[in-house]
């Protein structure tokens, strides 16, 4: 196949012509070399993602909270959450905590 019958060819005009060498040349640019080209755009919305998906997990968290507050206001229950987690005691009380050995060792 000489060089004549190649440039006769359609598919080899239509990729030897300048507009789309530059349009190719463009494009490969845009999607790899530019400095914002398509993979940091993806990094960025990988990044995006895990922060939103961050943002939801933390205004859960939040909420949670807000809940124990609001059970926490009355006297009764800030009092009970002391003695469950804590171990608060009055001064006239003594507390007495059993612990279970491990049945798996």
């Amino acid at each position: 196949m000489g060089w004549k019958t190649l440039r006769e060819k359609k598919w080899f005009r239509v990729a030897t012509n300048m507009y789309v060498l530059v349009l190719t040349l463009f494009v490969i640019w845009m999607a790899f070399f530019d400095t914002n080209s398509l993979l940091i755009h993806l990094e960025l919305r990988k990044e995006i993602n895990k922060l939103e998906e961050q943002k939801k997990f933390l205004q859960s968290e939040i909420a949670k909270d807000k809940k124990i507050l609001k059970t926490l206001s009355s006297e009764e229950e800030l009092e009970k959450f002391a003695r469950e987690k804590y171990y608060m005691k009055k001064d006239n009380e003594e507390i007495f905590l059993i612990e279970h050995k491990d049945s798996t060792k």
